[in-house]
């Protein structure tokens, strides 16, 4: 099998990106991957020829934009051209700059190698590295889209360290190289997590690079296809370099949509009132809700909610909670409802339910 040029390079890259996204590659933007691929040969010894897959330990950067499909629909096709263009030559130049390879375009996210196919002593590093430019380049790419009035992007990071197989698959026609494996969902299923300018590490990813870089303390999560939780680090800083992580989200815990029904009752001079209400959960989170529910709930109104996760097998009893705010939307009274008071069971199923939804385990 020959060694795909930059040029089958390119024209893999672009039927990959415009069949994704729905939007031409910019004949700039093509010149631009064109420069950047070269450099990356031409520095490197060159692509190994292998017919076979082959065992290799490996690094995968998975990015993805939060709230790409709302922007989708709000904005004209060459405004979303030159938004998309604008990101996918900046995140392309900051990952082979920092010796990674773009392994592939899904929609909005991309896949970034580091171990594969070219190796470097820091690989883990490197990636680590290349997450934080990339949220710092982010940042400054929206304040250039406030200046034109376009629309601003927000994006999440997940990282895996593991071993996986990695080789040339295709044709003369069409090749490429790429990586699978367990470790490769992995990455995927710590990306999910991810909130808006967030990049998370994943415990062997950790190891690597602790003495580098600064990190949060280690978050639970339940993955799919694991037995046991584990555990998940946000990465804050490269004190090295005088970088910090942007972080655009107030948020301390994931959020997902779903559409449950829920029953509560109101809670006054700290008595539960017997009268039973209804409601919709629309947003959950590990912390609270966004419902529509059948009565004006003001601000400060302690609550009691009963949820009932039948889809998991699971249930959340005695959850006492406070309402923020309501507002009306499509003419339904909607109210953001904070979690004041739950018992440990209870917590953890609701964080076990929010995590299934987030890796799609469950319909919502």
């Amino acid at each position: 099998m020959k060694t795909p040029t930059v040029s089958v390079m390119l024209k893999n890259i672009q039927a990959l990106f415009e069949g994704e996204t729905g939007v031409p590659l910019a004949a700039g933007t093509r010149a631009q991957l064109e420069s950047l691929l070269n450099d990356a040969i031409k520095n490197t010894v060159g692509l190994a020829r292998e017919d076979q897959f082959s065992a290799r330990e490996v690094t995968v950067l998975l990015t993805d934009l939060r709230g790409f499909t709302a922007i989708s629909e709000e904005h004209t096709a060459p405004v979303l051209l030159e938004v998309l263009n604008h990101y996918l030559v900046k995140m392309s130049e900051i990952a082979v700059n920092h010796g990674g390879t773009i392994d592939k375009f899904m929609g909005d996210a991309i896949m970034v190698l580091f171990g594969a196919p070219f190796a470097h002593a820091d690989d883990v590093y490197r990636a680590v590295h290349c997450a934080v430019d990339m949220q710092l380049a982010v940042c400054e790419l929206n304040k250039q889209h406030r200046a034109k009035g376009l629309p601003e992007l927000n994006m999440g990071i997940g990282i895996n360290t593991g071993e996986v197989m990695a080789g040339l698959l295709g044709s003369d026609l069409y090749a490429e190289y790429t990586v699978i494996g367990d470790e490769v969902n992995l990455a995927s299923r710590i990306e999910a997590y991810s909130l808006r300018g967030q990049v998370l590490i994943s415990e062997s990813t950790r190891r690597r690079v602790a003495d580098r870089v600064t990190l949060s303390d280690p978050m639970d999560v339940y993955v799919k296809g694991k037995k046991d939780q584990i555990n998940l680090f946000e990465v804050l800083a490269i004190p090295g370099e005088g970088k910090e992580v942007p972080r655009q989200e107030i948020r301390k815990s994931p959020r997902v949509e779903t559409n449950m029904p829920f029953e509560f009752h109101r809670v006054e001079d700290k008595i539960v009132m017997p009268e039973v209400h209804k409601g919709t959960i629309l947003d959950l989170s590990y912390n609270g809700v966004l419902a529509a529910v059948d009565i004006d709930l003001p601000p400060q109104s302690d609550i009691k909610l009963s949820l009932n996760f039948t889809l998991a097998g699971t249930t959340a009893t005695d959850v006492y909670a406070r309402a923020l705010r309501h507002f009306e939307r499509g003419g339904r009274r909607m109210t953001c409802i904070e979690f004041t008071s739950v018992n440990v069971q209870s917590s953890m199923n609701i964080r076990h339910f929010v995590q299934l939804l987030i890796q799609g385990g469950v319909t919502k």
